[in-house]
C-alpha cells in the first residue's frame, strides 16, 4: 500500500476517535477565544472605574486634609471605594488605588494608614518601576508616626530588592545608619554605615558614613 492509501485506511478505522479530537480542539479555542473576551472586558471596566474614582479623588483634593461634614463623609465613601476596588483587582489597577489611598492618608497625616497604604501598593506590583517609589514613601511614612524598627526594616528592603535599579538605595541605606544611631544602636549603626561606604564608596553620602564611623568608632 501507498503512504496515501495508508493514511485514508487509518483515517477510516479511527475517524470517530479523531473526530472527537477534533471537536476537544474546537471547543478548547472556543473557550479561550471566550476567556480572553472577557478578561478584556473585565479590565476595561476595572480600568473606567479607577479613571471615575481618580476623578473624584482629584475633585476632593482641595477638602482633603480639613474637609467639611460633606466632604468628610465623601472622602471617607471614596476611601472605602478605593479599598473595595484594590480588593478585587490586581497589578497596575490595585496599585493605582493604593496610591490614591495613600495620598489621601498623608494629606491627613494618617501615618500608619499611609504606611499600609503605600507597602501594599508596593507588593502589588513588586517589578515594576513604581514598587521602589512606594516602598520609599511606606518607610518615610513609617518614621513620620514614629516606628523606626518597621521604617528600617522597609529600607532594607528597599536596599536588598531594588539596590541596583532604584537611585534612592544609598540614601535608605543612609537613613537605615541614622535611624539605627537614634534608637541608640552603635554596632548596627556601625554595620549600616560600613555598609554604605561599601556599596557606595563615591557617594556624596560616603563622606557623612565615614565621618560617622570616626565618631562612633574612636
Amino acid at each position: 500500500m501507498t503512504t496515501a492509501e495508508k493514511l485514508i485506511e487509518f483515517i477510516q478505522k479511527n475517524r470517530r476517535l479523531l473526530f472527537a479530537g477534533f471537536i476537544v480542539i474546537v471547543v478548547g479555542l472556543v473557550g479561550s477565544l471566550i476567556g480572553l473576551t472577557v478578561r478584556e472586558r473585565v479590565t476595561i471596566n476595572a480600568f473606567v472605574q479607577l479613571d471615575a474614582l481618580e476623578q473624584r479623588f482629584i475633585a476632593l483634593q482641595d477638602y482633603i486634609a480639613a474637609p467639611g461634614d460633606g466632604e468628610n463623609a465623601a472622602v471617607a465613601a471614596l476611601l472605602d471605594e478605593l479599598d473595595a476596588f484594590a480588593a478585587r483587582n490586581s497589578r497596575f489597577q490595585a496599585a493605582r488605588a493604593h496610591y490614591f489611598r495613600a495620598n489621601i492618608f498623608e494629606a491627613q497625616e494618617r501615618w500608619d494608614n499611609a504606611q499600609q497604604a503605600w507597602l501594599a501598593a508596593t507588593n502589588a506590583v513588586p517589578r515594576t518601576y513604581f514598587a521602589p517609589i512606594a516602598l520609599w514613601n511606606a518607610a518615610v511614612a513609617a518614621e513620620r508616626y514614629g516606628d523606626l524598627e518597621l521604617a528600617i526594616a522597609l529600607y532594607a528592603r528597599l536596599v536588598r530588592e531594588y539596590e541596583s535599579s532604584f537611585y534612592l538605595a544609598v540614601r535608605s541605606q543612609f537613613s537605615i545608619g541614622r535611624l539605627e544611631e537614634a534608637r541608640g544602636n552603635t554596632e548596627a549603626a556601625i554595620a549600616a554605615w560600613q555598609s554604605l561606604l561599601g556599596r557606595w564608596p563615591l557617594d556624596p553620602h560616603a563622606d557623612f558614613a565615614q565621618n560617622r564611623l570616626i565618631v562612633l568608632l574612636y
